[in-house]
């Protein structure tokens, strides 16, 4: 008899054992597509030598009957081109992915070879995802006489996931691949010599063969390898002083520009204050000054036109006395002289 456990065990290993394995396309190569870089303008059909390609071989491993359906995205659409990137596999059968490198992208690749040796190019982060999963009968058959845009529109519907319910009847296997570049010298070409592996002396070597024409670290000893390292090291403290310095000027030159705009802004807004305020004041000094003989009529001064009417009824009063009286003249202009001091002491 067994336990209670011993039967949990049993149970639990007649489950695992029935459970079906996930299936997968067969990827080669395996981890990593690498792409070759030759020097020289390619046409980008695929068939001309210097377009940078390269060949994935997915395999459908049988073990069902169940066609596989395979997609192969990128993290840069624009720079490669897959061809086909989606379709399907029968049992047993293989299928070719041919991808291409644009030729674009390929110059800015040996631009960066040519500054900073191989050790930019393996800084690359492009990778390569290939999907796959098994798809029903139905959905297989219906498309293995025919394959064309049909085909394609399906695939991409159930990707997509509209149709997966339907089509998938298994899941969705997900391999990533790293990706590669590699430069490769031709025989004849002396115009570009190819960089040195090590990392610390690529940038010195590629300066020294350019313009002082100086010997490759191949020819050197490690003594004299040593030193063109330390010459280099030095050189790049330099610089970094140097960068350091010129980031110290930057900045005292952008507070002192800024502090110079403050200055001119209140420059300008003081003399702008000022230019507005001086017309009121002069309106306003005009102005007082006008009023005054106003205000000093008003205390008690005698207007223009009442001083003419006083000065006519002075004389038309003197030139009746005179007739009226028959005073002599003496005495008129007494009477004349009289009213007009009586007027100026008015005044």
């Amino acid at each position: 008899s067994t336990t209670g456990r011993d039967k949990v065990k049993y149970i639990n290993k007649n489950e695992v054992m029935t459970t079906p394995s996930p299936v997968a396309v067969a990827i080669s190569p395996e981890t990593a597509l690498e792409f070759s870089l030759t020097r020289g303008a390619s046409t980008g059909s695929g068939n001309d030598a210097t377009t940078p390609k390269c060949n994935m071989v997915l395999t459908h491993p049988g073990g069902t009957d169940q066609y596989l359906a395979f997609k192969v995205k990128t993290t840069q659409p624009r720079r490669y081109l897959v061809r086909p990137n989606q379709g399907l596999i029968a049992p047993g059968e293989v299928e070719n992915v041919s991808i291409l490198l644009v030729e674009k992208d390929k110059q800015l690749f040996l631009q960066s070879y040519d500054r900073l040796g191989q050790s930019a190019l393996d800084q690359s982060k492009d990778k390569f995802l290939v999907q796959s999963t098994l798809v029903s009968s139905e959905f297989s058959s219906k498309f293995t006489s025919e394959k064309g845009k049909d085909l394609s529109d399906a695939l991409t519907q159930m990707w997509n996931g509209s149709s997966s319910g339907t089509v998938r009847t298994g899941d969705v296997i997900n391999k990533k691949l790293h990706v590669k570049h590699k430069v490769v010298e031709s025989a004849g070409d002396t115009s570009n010599k190819s960089a040195p592996t090590a990392p610390s002396s690529s940038q010195g070597n590629a300066l020294l063969q350019k313009t002082s024409g100086g010997p490759s670290t191949s020819n050197m000893t490690p003594d004299q390898m040593f030193q063109e390292v330390a010459t280099l090291r030095r050189k790049y403290d330099e610089l970094v002083a140097f960068s350091v310095n010129l980031t110290a000027e930057r900045d005292i030159l952008n507070n002192t520009l800024e502090q110079t705009k403050r200055d001119l802004s209140r420059e300008s807004a003081q003399r702008a204050s000022l230019e507005n305020n001086s017309p009121q004041r002069g309106v306003a000094s005009n102005g007082s000054n006008s009023l005054m003989p106003a205000e000093g009529s008003k205390k008690g001064g005698v207007g223009f036109t009442q001083l003419i009417a006083v000065i006519f009824f002075a004389c038309l009063s003197g030139y009746i006395y005179g007739v009226k009286y028959s005073g002599s003249i003496d005495e008129i202009d007494g009477v004349l002289g009289n009213l007009l001091r009586m007027i100026v002491n008015a005044f």
